[in-house]
């Protein structure tokens, strides 16, 4: 990119902007209106980092690392330059796009018979569940003229990954879940690969910000996970989609002093147990409290409710969680 076309792309993309988007919040109005507030690029307990509006700059006492909206988001997602350059743009655009998608897919999901059957299979059933979820589904084929209808060309629902190459909509036979910049897609057909997302990072722990000043945290793998956990009472439950952090969930997780309890899969091949194993070292590391929840060997939390486990019984896994 040439100069002018990097100081167009920050002029759209205001730092404080990018930075209240990933859950940054000042703590500190300073003169000429600079702002303080904690790192997000490192665990920070004294706010040390400096943004300056006007410049579209910022500074960390404390870690002494420093930049544009370019630089810190190289910094925060740990990427190349060239890959800051794409999720900048990408994050650019794709917010109302996504918007305007997650409610097409979920205003309608009560009419496909075959979605709610799949639902109500995983242990969803609750109404309020799927509202605060919002939970959709994609039966395929219609999306496409929506968006374009809306404005939206088509190189940017091609660009997006809503649709294929040749135009088809992307997101077929799939309950889908809205995610932080992403759209998280489960098929309900056993032809269809299980899972899909759009090109791009899968984004924070899901609905971090309604659990974060939890002294104690719940942490699962999958969305049926938090689904059921959520519907349960426990609404204290965060979700990773995977069993692996990226560097800004881990860095989520790491934000405050809290017990995070790891409630991975109880795999037949111990992959998830050993996850939560390496992942309990680096919170201990962090000075955090990580605990390991013991699941019936081949379950997960969706099954465990699924078939037959209730809430006091997953009280009682809790409670005998070991470091």
């Amino acid at each position: 990119m040439s100069r002018e076309a990097l100081d167009e792309l920050k002029r759209q993309i205001p730092l404080l902007d990018y930075l209240q988007a990933h859950q940054w919040r000042p703590t500190r109005r300073l003169s000429r209106g600079g702002w303080m507030g904690l790192c997000p690029l490192h665990r920070d307990h004294k706010p040390s980092f400096l943004v300056d509006p006007n410049q579209g700059l910022f500074y960390c006492y404390g870690c002494g690392r420093g930049g544009d909206v370019i630089r810190l988001a190289e910094l925060y997602h740990e990427v190349s330059f060239p890959r800051a350059l794409a999720l900048l743009r990408q994050w650019r655009g794709l917010a109302p796009l996504l918007q305007e998608t997650a409610g097409f897919y979920h205003l309608p999901l009560h009419r496909y018979g075959e979605a709610v059957t799949y639902l109500h299979q995983r242990g969803v059933r609750s109404p309020e569940l799927i509202e605060h979820m919002r939970i959709g589904y994609a039966p395929g084929g219609c999306l496409r003229g929506w968006l374009m209808e809306l404005g939206y060309p088509w190189a940017a629902l091609r660009q997006a990954g809503l649709i294929t190459a040749v135009g088809y909509d992307a997101y077929t036979h799939r309950v889908v879940f809205p995610l932080e910049g992403n759209l998280y897609g489960r098929s309900i057909s056993a032809s269809a690969p299980p899972h899909r997302f759009l090109p791009g990072a899968k984004g924070g722990l899901y609905c971090w910000e309604q659990v974060r000043l939890c002294p104690e945290v719940i942490l699962v793998e999958g969305l049926f996970d938090y689904a059921v956990l959520w519907q349960a009472g426990f609404h204290n439950v965060t979700c990773a989609m995977g069993n692996h952090l990226n560097a800004y969930q881990f860095r989520q997780l790491c934000d405050g002093r809290r017990t995070v309890y790891l409630a991975f899969d109880a795999d037949t091949n111990g992959s998830g147990q050993q996850a939560a194993q390496w992942l309990a070292r680096r919170l201990s590391q962090q000075g955090l409290q990580a605990r390991k929840v013991s699941l019936p060997d081949g379950h997960d939390p969706n099954s465990f409710f699924v078939r037959g486990g209730d809430a006091q019984q997953f009280q009682s896994l809790l409670e005998d969680a070991q470091p």
